[in-house]
Order: structure tokens, then C-alpha cells, then sequence
């Protein structure tokens, strides 16, 4: 079976990192790993790879950054010559980027059966770019994999037909399991920044609803900073949302109470999240590694498509819209557990993936 997998971001590599493993694993599977490079990040240079023990993909398209119509433009354009190239059994997609997008509808347009891997969330947030790419790829899909019932329920709501849907759980938690280990015997991030085990906050901000509003931004950084001043907070920061940041005195002052760092590598993140006393995110991955370590969140947003986490107690949301319930919900959040369950399955997720779609193609 030949399959041509897109990705575009840092956290779809990640993903792909065990489920390429798996096809790799089997001669019955050839894969094209084809990179769109819709984000640029300067940790995916070769320690990336080699940590993932993931080899370079086969294809770099250099799309870059753009307005969300000349990026999937541009992608949707080179994706399909290679497509046609290649004449895959399948097209595998992950997430909600425009990676995932163009991917899916260059596939569909040529009747190449779609895997959509992490299917069937919803924000319900139609604002989002993320939500429109995230709807439109389940919709032109023919292998519908979700991460949670949860998801397999929004899209029978939708209509889409059960024969489609497989729940094989989150494909993250298989990340974590397999790499967890090897990121603590390789990491010194703890000793190079000065954190003690369970005894520091771990905070990330990236989403453009929170980065592109100076009000917001503002929020959220007095609150951090408010937290600082009795819990150690970690915020590995982006040099581009720094320097816009210099422009504001008020949050250059909050970011002199928080421990602020250059953005860090996979294992130094899984580091950072597994022994942090909590997670203050705005992104959605984040929120549930947080949870695979056993780590309380506080979600930097108004709405989560990870609903399961709410309900268990090991999330809270916090709208960036008033510094004092975001302080709220961290200080209740600190120390706090919640409910012992295991919604995203039980870390096979990459095995069941290949398992279906081999016997799918062989049927």
C-alpha cells in the first residue's frame, strides 16, 4: 500500500514520528513523507529528527508562512503534482493546519481515499481557521480516525457515516510512552534554567486569538507575572513575540517576572510539561500532554476541543479577558487533581491506524 502523508508543523511530525515508525515496520506499507513547510521552526533541524528516530521527510515544498488563501493555494498546487506523480493507494493527514487542508482537498479532487488522523474535534468556534480546516477535512475523508468517543460522537451528529469512523484513541499518548524515557535521560532543561521537580509553572502561548491582540497578550502576562510572585513560571517564548512585545513597557515589566526562554526541543518540552506543578496553554496539544503526565492545566481560551479534560477536572478554562479569573483558576488549579480515567485510549493508536487501513486496502 502506498501512502503519501502531509505535514506542514513541528507537532505533526511529532505525531508522525511513531505512525511513520509503524509503517516502516512493515513491508506491506510504503509512505512518502512530503514536508509543506508551512511553519518554519528552528528546532527542526537534524537533532529533531534524530531524537524522533525520524528520517528526513521525502519532499520539502518551502510553502512557508502566508495569508491562509496563498498558503493552501500554494500547497493545494503542489501537493496535487505530486499526487499525480506518485499515484498513492491513500492520502494520511493529521490535525487542522492548512497543511491538513490542502492535503485532504488535492486528494479528494483525485479520488485518492483520505486518512484523517486526530478526526472529529471540534471547537464549535467557527472564528477559528483551525475549525473550518478541521470540518472540511472530515468531510472529504474516507478514514475517519478520532482520538475520543467524544469525537466519534460530533461526527455521527454530523452525519458521516459510522463504517468511516475508528476510534483508536490519541496518537499523542503513544508519542509520550515511547519517548518520555529518553527525553529524561537526554534533557538538562531543568538544571540549565534553575526549576525544581513539581515546584514551577510551565506556560506557552503561540495562538494567534492571544499573540495578535495586545489587550489579551496584556492579560495574560499580568497574570503569569501575578503567579511568578509565589511559583517559579516558565515561558518558553518565541524571539518575534518578544520583540513585538518591547513595544508595550507594561509587558516588558510582566516579562521581568517570569523566567522567559527561547523556544526548546521535543524532549526538553516533554521535560518541561512532565514536571511542572501545572501547565498554563492556549494550545491545544499541550493541554492534553499535561494530562498523559498526570499535570493539572489551566486553558488560556474560551472553548477547548479536548471537553473530556473539563469534565474529568484536569483542565480549566480561562478566557484571556480578565487577568483576575485566570489567576483564579490557576491558584485552584494548583495542587488539585482530577479523575483517574483514560479517554484517549490506551497508547496503540499508530498500530491500529496501519492495521486498518492495510486490511481496508486488502479487502
Amino acid at each position: 500500500m502506498k501512502i503519501v502523508t502531509v505535514v506542514g508543523a513541528r507537532p505533526q511530525f511529532i505525531k508522525a514520528s511513531v505512525l511513520s515508525r509503524a509503517f516502516a515496520e512493515d513491508n506491506a506499507v510504503e509512505e512518502l513523507l512530503v514536508n509543506t513547510g508551512q511553519h518554519y521552526d528552528d528546532n527542526m533541524a537534524g537533532i529533531f529528527f534524530e531524537q524522533l528516530s525520524l528520517p528526513a521527510p521525502h519532499v520539502n515544498l518551502g510553502i512557508g508562512s502566508g495569508t491562509h488563501g496563498r498558503q493552501t493555494g500554494e500547497m493545494l498546487s503542489a501537493v496535487e503534482k505530486i499526487l499525480l506523480e506518485s499515484r498513492p493507494d491513500a492520502m494520511l493527514v493529521y490535525g487542522d493546519t492548512n497543511s491538513t487542508l490542502a492535503g485532504a482537498l488535492a486528494a479528494a479532487k483525485l479520488n485518492i481515499p483520505i486518512a484523517h488522523v486526530e478526526a472529529g474535534l471540534r471547537s464549535f468556534n467557527r472564528r477559528m481557521p483551525e475549525e473550518i480546516n478541521r470540518v472540511l477535512t472530515d468531510h472529504s475523508s474516507h478514514w475517519l480516525f478520532t482520538p475520543t468517543a467524544t469525537a466519534r460522537d460530533n461526527l455521527l451528529r454530523e452525519g458521516l457515516p459510522t463504517e468511516r469512523i475508528f476510534e483508536v484513541g490519541d496518537i499523542m499518548l503513544d508519542v509520550a510512552r515511547a519517548f518520555v524515557a529518553d527525553a529524561e535521560r537526554a534533557s538538562t532543561i531543568l538544571e540549565r534554567v534553575g526549576l525544581v521537580v513539581g515546584q514551577y509553572v510551565l506556560a506557552t502561548i503561540h495562538r494567534a486569538e492571544n499573540t495578535d491582540s495586545t489587550e489579551r497578550l496584556q492579560v495574560i502576562l499580568r497574570a503569569l507575572a501575578a503567579t511568578a510572585r509565589s511559583v517559579p513560571v516558565v515561558l518558553p517564548i518565541h524571539p518575534r513575540t518578544r520583540a513585538a512585545l518591547r513595544t508595550s513597557a507594561e509587558a516588558e515589566a510582566s516579562l521581568r517576572e517570569l523566567r522567559v526562554i527561547d523556544p526548546v526541543g521535543f524532549f526538553d518540552m516533554l521535560v518541561l510539561e512532565r514536571n511542572a506543578a501545572l501547565v498554563a496553554t492556549d494550545s491545544g496539544g499541550v493541554q492534553k500532554e499535561a494530562f498523559f503526565h498526570g499535570v493539572p492545566c489551566v486553558t488560556l481560551r474560551e472553548e477547548t476541543e479536548w471537553v473530556e479534560l473539563i469534565e474529568l477536572g484536569w483542565n480549566r478554562l480561562a478566557p484571556p479577558t480578565c487577568e483576575k479569573s485566570i489567576r483564579e483558576a490557576i491558584d485552584a488549579a494548583l495542587g488539585s487533581r482530577g479523575l483517574d480515567a483514560a479517554p484517549f485510549g490506551d497508547g496503540t493508536t499508530a498500530q491500529q491506524i496501519k492495521r486498518t487501513l492495510l486490511a481496508h486496502h486488502a479487502a
